[in-house]
């Protein structure tokens, strides 16, 4: 299938501000767009581009005072399947594991795995390693935290999460990256495009999604405790440790979002 996707995002700002946004298509799907996203400004400013420590795509930049709106769009060809599963991967022991993978052992800024190691073998000790394991621990987040967007909050950890049952998609993700590290699978947080094709109606406003990827059985397998069952047509933008490694945009000073606009639209 091929899908079109972008976003817009409007500020308006009291004066030049830095800025660095993380808004294009991950280089692993590069080869996948018809027409790149490429990162347009207005008004027009210059870019500089380089990649993170984690192979992201950042772009850099300086907002003029006022009325500043960044904006992506392209089309990518996808083969239309939804979310790949394989129930039989094995899970590692940490003595086996890749180097690259142990960062994801690790806790980060909002994944505080020293407060949630005790519950999260208290939950999950009894359950299959690998697979099974990991599933368990989603079916647990999507059914203890309730989801809202009136629950967004940018600080919240993924303790506070389990202890206050509710979130957004952000916080679902980070409690069961917790809970993988915890039991020590790699687990890193994931942003993107999440379409709504093949879903029913109505359909939400667009909004970027998050989710997690796991390594098992020598490669990182997708879940997103989130939703908890298959989609169609996710496309990555930026991973990281956790959501402080991957802000869609950064500012570097005072600004007020007017606009926030995101599609990922089937098209012929």
């Amino acid at each position: 299938m091929r899908i079109s996707l972008g976003c817009r995002l409007s500020y308006q700002l009291p004066q030049a501000t830095p800025m660095i946004a993380m808004l294009n298509v991950h280089y692993s799907r590069f080869g996948d767009l018809e027409r790149p996203d490429y990162l347009t400004t207005s008004p027009s400013v210059p870019l500089e581009s380089y990649r993170d420590g984690f192979g992201n795509w950042c772009t850099r930049l300086v907002a003029p005072p006022g009325a500043f709106t960044l904006t992506t769009d392209g089309i990518i060809r996808d083969l239309g399947q939804q979310d790949p599963a394989s129930p039989g991967a094995k899970q590692h022991t940490v003595q086996d594991l890749p180097s690259e993978t142990l960062v994801y052992l690790l806790g980060s800024r909002y994944c505080d795995t020293d407060l949630l190691s005790d519950e999260a073998w208290r939950l999950f000790e009894r359950t299959e390693l690998g697979w099974a394991r990991v599933q368990a621990i989603c079916d647990y987040v999507h059914n203890h935290v309730t989801f809202g967007y009136e629950h967004a909050r940018s600080t919240r950890t993924a303790s506070q999460t389990l202890a206050e049952g509710r979130g957004v998609c952000r916080d679902f993700t980070h409690l069961a990256i917790s809970f993988c590290r915890c039991m020590n699978i790699p687990a890193r947080y994931c942003t993107g495009y999440l379409s709504d094709i093949g879903e029913p109606l109505p359909h939400p406003p667009g909004d970027f999604a998050a989710w997690m990827e796991v390594y098992l059985d020598g490669q990182w397998w997708m879940f997103d405790p989130r939703n908890n069952v298959p989609r169609y047509a996710r496309v990555l933008i930026a991973q990281g440790r956790d959501a402080s490694d991957v802000p869609l945009t950064q500012t570097f000073g005072q600004n007020t979002l007017t606009e926030f606009k995101v599609w990922t639209e089937e098209v012929q």
